[in-house]
Formats: structure tokens, C-alpha cells, sequence
């Protein structure tokens, strides 16, 4: 065979060495697919692609881990002062960023806890909460409430005045106390006197002791201390009135003045509260509220 191979022309052995390299090479390719199918390549392959995959998902959970507890606030109990304590401090404690900033927003209107008991009525706060951060609560000695306060004497240059306090028994007209006087009732300060007047003014007098309790953190053992006598109230006109007149009172809103305004373009004057009672934003509830201020003039 090879003595023939030397019998063809120099051109003619070219192409013959080029065709069996061209045969060697496919016969490798080949080989080397065949290999990479067979059963023990693929399930190597297989083996290869879930180890990557598993490598992956825990690169994925370490980084999401690390992502959680870096903004996770780290629970550090602590004693504290809820009259002085800051924003992070209350983050610290446990306390999601809303109970903070009603915290903060309460002291900045004049509010004061004088007692752990006080700091409970704060917004939002869980029973649960609160009586894990009981032990920890410690009120200043001049935010506490002082009976003794009233009797002590001053010297006569002093710049301080020691706000007197009533007498067990006292009991002061609620649509007429200015915030001098309500500062006299044990248990309202600075910050709570300008909020009952500012609530006050808002209703346009009250008509019952009972919606002092619609005054955040006023409770029930302050209405021993009032009495409504002034029975004139600041009345809504309702067919009167334009929607921003009527949407400001605490009893109304935007939904429930817009519904007023479109019966009146509609149909004209409301003749009394019954009608109101037909219109679906008004509750039976609202209405019982409401009554004392509506006027249908």
C-alpha cells in the first residue's frame, strides 16, 4: 500500500495526507462525544451542576442573613426615662418606630409620664410590651407628681411660682376653665391643659365630661374633676356651611361633608338629622355624636 502511495504525483500525496488527518480528527470529536454522553460522564456532569447549585443557595441565604440582622435593631434592656429617652434608645428596647415618634410627639406637645402606668397609655403599646419594660422604667425625680408640692414656701424674691393645686372635691366647668385652671387639677400638666382647650375649640364646646376621653391619654379619673353648665354649643349649619367649615369638626370628615354638599346641589336644604340617617357615611354612632352640634337653620 504505502509502495503504491509513492506512485502518485506530489499533489495527489497532499490531499490523501489531508483526508486521513481529516479522518483522525472526526474520529477524536466522535470519541470525545460519546464520552461525555455515557451514563458515568452525565451523572459526574449531574453531581457537578447540583453541588454548584447548593454552593449557591447557601451563598444566598448567608447574604440575605446578613442583610436581615444588619437592619434588624439589636434588643438591649435597659433602665430608661421615657421623659428623656431618644428615638434609638426606644429602638433598643424592642419598640417599633411608630410607638417612638407617638412617644416623641407627645413629649413635644407638653405631655410628661409621672408614672410607668402613665407610659402605658402611649398609642400603639402592647400590654405584653409594656410589662416587659415595667422594671426598667425609671421616672426622674422632677418629672414625678408631687403631693407635697403645694405646701412648701419660697422665699419671697423667688422667680418660681408652685402651681397650686385643688382640693379633693373641686369640680370646674369644662367649657369655661381656661388652661390656668385646668393646670390646677392634680394630674393635668402644661402640655395636656393646652390639648383639652385646643379639643375645646375644635367641637365648639363640649356637651358631656364623657369626650374628655377622646383626648389622647386623658383617662376616666380626671371627670370627677368637671361639670358641664354651659349648654351653648357652636352649632354646624348644615345647609350653610361650605365643606371645609363642615370637614374640620372632629365628628366630620372630608367623605361625610362632600355627601352633605352633594344632597344640598342635588336637592336642596336637609330638613333634619333623619335625612342625614339615610346617607351610608354616616353611622348611627356619628349621628348620636353629632346631634348636639347640627343645625338645619
Amino acid at each position: 500500500m504505502w509502495k503504491d502511495f509513492f506512485y502518485y504525483s506530489k499533489a495527489e500525496r497532499r490531499i490523501i495526507i489531508f483526508l486521513l488527518l481529516l479522518a483522525l480528527i472526526l474520529t477524536g470529536v466522535y470519541i470525545g462525544i460519546s464520552r461525555k454522553d455515557s451514563p458515568v460522564v452525565a451523572m459526574q456532569n449531574n453531581e457537578e451542576i447540583d453541588s454548584f447549585l447548593v454552593q449557591l443557595k447557601e451563598k444566598e441565604k448567608n447574604v440575605s442573613y446578613r442583610k436581615y440582622t444588619s437592619n434588624a435593631p439589636v434588643v438591649v434592656l435597659q433602665e430608661f426615662d421615657p421623659n428623656t429617652a431618644d428615638s434609638l434608645t426606644f429602638r433598643q428596647l424592642g419598640l417599633p418606630a411608630f410607638i417612638a415618634r407617638n412617644i416623641l410627639r407627645y413629649r413635644e406637645k407638653g405631655g410628661v409620664f409621672r408614672s410607668p402606668e402613665a407610659f402605658a397609655r402611649i398609642y400603639g403599646l402592647k400590654e405584653e410590651t409594656f410589662q416587659t419594660l415595667k422594671p426598667y422604667i425609671v421616672i426622674g425625680e422632677r418629672f414625678r407628681q408631687r403631693d407635697t408640692m403645694q405646701h412648701r414656701t419660697l422665699p419671697e424674691d423667688s422667680l418660681f411660682v408652685i402651681q397650686k393645686k385643688y382640693e379633693e372635691g373641686t369640680v370646674v366647668d369644662l367649657n369655661k376653665a381656661d388652661t390656668t385652671e385646668l393646670k390646677c387639677i392634680p394630674g393635668i400638666g402644661s402640655g395636656l391643659a393646652k390639648m383639652i382647650v385646643a379639643y375645646r375649640l375644635r367641637l365648639g364646646g363640649f356637651y358631656s365630661v364623657n369626650q374628655l376621653q377622646e383626648i389622647p391619654h386623658v383617662g376616666k379619673e380626671l371627670n370627677k374633676w368637671f361639670v358641664v353648665k354651659t349648654d351653648t354649643l357652636r352649632k354646624l349649619y348644615v345647609n350653610q356651611f361650605s365643606l371645609d367649615k363642615l370637614r374640620v369638626h372632629p365628628y366630620m370628615n372630608f367623605y361625610k361633608a362632600k355627601a352633605i354638599l352633594e344632597y344640598r346641589r342635588k336637592r336642596g336644604d336637609i330638613k333634619n338629622i333623619a335625612q342625614l340617617s339615610m346617607f351610608e357615611e354616616f353611622t348611627e354612632s356619628d349621628l348620636d355624636k353629632l346631634a348636639p352640634y347640627l343645625s338645619f337653620e
